[in-house]
């Protein structure tokens, strides 16, 4: 990698981070400040309905956008937009009537949500356009690309769970409104670093037109449909039910709920970022294929089937919980690491905003699929509810995958 290259990767990495933290700092604001006032898990779930939606619409335009206009724009955009999202939270009181605050929240959840899923797809975008091409071995460059797309997914994860924690800390010590000044502050802090980015990075010399939205590649399309029903079985139960369980069912306080989940979301971030590792110490060499999808796909079915049985057993619900995240973010990890490299591996450098915003579209309808039906489920069944509906969408994802294609070797990879 030039030094260049490096320098933007660098810039992008850490705006990427920054945005992170804010990101999963002001989940659990929302979350334990809106159910300290009573609010239910359905009513909490629905504050974050226009986030997971309107993701569904940026990665698609998002993708768009960064290919006519390059992924400089994209990232711009959507740093700008989490500050005011940020800033448009300050003023919310507890005195608002009910109606207003879901109301008002949605709309700043909207453009976080916008904002969120417009610097993601560029973050993850610009590793196809800065690291270098190795055409003379491109075995060797595929192996590069996971490594990279790993280290980014992984230490973006790892500082979600930081963000977590952040939050919970925050809320507890200075409130739910000087909190979200605080993060606004710092995130325009990290804008400033991207000012140094090149206009053309990640622009298409052909313009895409709007047929360009969806993609005409048959492992993208499946790849896209199998990463909905996967973050859909991840959010089932982690987005809403998860916290709303540990406080009220085991009486964990706020900070220790944050706490937990960020020290899961971190180590979940390790397992990502050391996927490469983990697979070369298992004897495999060669970059993960369409075996390895399925593989770690039905591995992942049966973890919250046998959370569900533990709990109907009347085991011990903190550790069965406990003992069950830890397996669950290991393979949902090692799951979400080979489809975030498939997803580069299918597409070019040419169209990749493209296909990477098709894909990300599919991975926020998940999400958004996810958290009605944390809330939802939730409320009609509890938490074995939420875990057979997550057992149920992780099989789908099995059957998806199991029609996806080879992914083409390529005479020249960028890695």
């Amino acid at each position: 990698m030039t030094l260049s290259a490096l320098r933007q990767y660098g810039v992008v990495t850490a705006n990427y981070w920054a945005f992170t933290l804010t990101d999963g700092a002001l989940r659990m604001l929302v979350i334990f400040h809106f159910h300290g006032l009573g609010y239910t898990s359905l009513e909490i779930a629905l504050l974050f309905l226009f986030y997971e939606f309107f993701g569904i619409l940026t990665n698609l335009y998002g993708g768009w956008l960064g290919g006519r206009y390059g992924l400089r724009l994209t990232l711009w955009a959507g740093t700008l937009l989490q500050i005011g999202a940020l800033l448009m939270l300050i003023p919310v009181a507890d005195s608002w009537p009910k109606w207003w605050s879901v109301a008002y929240v949605m709309v700043a959840q909207a453009l976080s949500g916008i904002a969120k899923d417009l610097n993601k797809m560029s973050a993850k975008s610009a590793i196809k356009t800065v690291v270098p091409e190795t055409p003379a071995n491109p075995s060797e460059g595929e192996a590069q690309l996971f490594r990279w797309v790993a280290i980014l997914t992984g230490s973006k994860n790892a500082l979600k769970g930081v963000g977590f924690f952040l939050g919970g800390a925050l809320l507890t010590s200075i409130g739910f409104n000087a909190a979200v000044g605080v993060m606004a502050a710092g995130l325009f802090g990290s804008f400033l670093l991207t000012l140094v980015l090149p206009a053309e990075i990640g622009r298409m010399k052909s313009k895409p037109g709007f047929a360009a939205l969806f993609s005409k590649s048959r492992g993208i399309n499946v790849l896209s449909l199998a990463r909905l029903f996967l973050f859909g079985a991840r959010d089932v139960w982690f987005v809403v039910a998860l916290p709303v369980f540990l406080e009220t069912s085991l009486g964990w306080r706020f900070w220790e709920v944050g706490g937990f989940m960020g020290l899961w979301v971190i180590g979940y971030g390790m397992v990502q970022g050391f996927a490469p590792a983990l697979r070369r110490a298992w004897g495999q060499t060669s970059p993960p294929g369409v075996s390895a999808v399925e593989f770690w796909s039905g591995l992942l079915t049966a973890i919250p089937a046998l959370i569900a049985i533990a709990l109907w057993r009347q085991a011990n619900p903190g550790l069965a919980i406990v003992l069950g995240l830890a397996a669950f973010g290991v393979v949902f990890a090692m799951n979400s690491s080979i489809h975030s490299y498939m997803v580069l591996a299918y597409t070019d450098a040419e169209s990749v905003s493209l296909n990477v915003g098709f894909y990300y579209m599919a991975n926020a309808a998940g999400r958004l699929l996810g958290t009605i039906l944390s809330g939802g489920m939730y409320v009609i069944g509890g938490m074995q509810a939420c875990l057979w509906s997550s057992t149920l969408l992780i099989a789908l994802a099995y059957a998806v995958s199991m029609q996806l294609p080879n992914p083409p070797r390529k005479q020249s990879v960028i890695g």
